[in-house]
């Protein structure tokens, strides 16, 4: 396989924000303007939230106009069926095709020739002579069409925390009881958010785990807010963190987890203080951070 058409995908802990937005970047690259000429998908019901019938017929001669992220779903933006449309600039998208990988989805631009892995659900035949797959070995991940002249597009729930501002994100958690961790793990408040950059964030801020959000000083939460966002931009320009079998869409692991802070480097030293990190539990999620450095 070429390495250029090579998988995009992430298996193992959820993927977060940096890892879905490395592959829907690197799915865009490679489909942007290219149409599905004939559909697939196999028969387990799992990953469906639009029946596959429904699907197939929605997705096929439709025009990808483009693919971009939103929260930690992937959004293929369609136009109409006839093809007519081949660019964003002739018109908008008339449907959209709403991926989310789950624990163990990938998903794949290869050629038809390419191995038809185990656990594949979907196969988009585009008329390139690429194909998009979609694999799921354990089905935790979802599929769904949106015919947007008949329902609103898709929209993640909480705010997006590259792009929120100082005021609104106080706002999100004044008043709030639970640990400042359990919150930023909230899709509802911040939308993206995983393990992983929760603990990095907090550690870059200075802020324990378990402190009560609601008790946070202006200051600390722009410290954090702007810690966030450095933490997630910097892990997107090195292609997010390959804590198991990620890789992107020319196949190359990510680095940033050779830069992680204290998530899970249990025992190990900080990098800063040399105090070594601790791991405790915060909202059921396994937290690691520095004694020293988050006092």
């Amino acid at each position: 396989m070429r390495s250029r058409d090579r998988a995009l995908f992430y298996n193992g802990p959820m993927p977060e924000l940096p890892e879905v937005e490395t592959i829907a970047r690197g799915v865009d690259a490679r489909v942007r303007g290219d149409r599905i000429a004939e559909v697939w998908f196999s028969g387990h019901r799992e990953p469906f939230k639009t029946s596959p019938v429904r699907q197939a017929r929605g997705l096929e001669g439709r025009v990808i106009l483009a693919v971009h992220r939103t929260g930690k779903h992937i959004v293929c933006e369609l136009g109409p069926a006839d093809g007519s449309v081949s660019d964003e600039s002739s018109g908008g998208p008339e449907a959209q095709w709403i991926v989310h990988l789950g624990m163990t989805g990938r998903l794949l631009v290869t050629t038809p020739e390419g191995p038809v892995a185990n656990h594949t659900h979907a196969r988009l035949k585009l008329v390139s002579g690429r194909e998009i797959r979609f694999v799921d070995p354990r089905r935790f991940g979802r599929l769904e069409l949106r015919d947007l002249g008949r329902t609103a597009g898709f929209a993640a729930l909480g705010q997006e925390p590259l792009t929120i501002g100082a005021e609104e994100f106080a706002a999100l958690f004044r008043g709030r009881k639970l640990a400042i961790k359990a919150a930023l793990l909230n899709q509802t408040l911040l939308t993206g958010v995983g393990n992983i950059y929760a603990d990095e964030s907090l550690f870059h801020a200075g802020i324990r785990p378990r402190r009560r959000a609601g008790r946070l000083t202006k200051v600390e939460l722009e410290r954090l807010r702007l810690g966030l966002r450095a933490v997630l931009e910097h892990a997107i320009r090195l292609g997010g963190s390959s804590v198991s079998d990620y890789v992107d869409a020319d196949g190359v692991r990510g680095f940033f987890q050779l830069e992680h802070c204290v998530y899970m480097r249990t025992g190990l030293l900080c990098r800063r203080c040399e105090t070594p990190i601790r791991r405790i539990v915060v909202a059921g999620r396994g937290t690691h951070y520095c004694p020293q450095c988050q006092g």
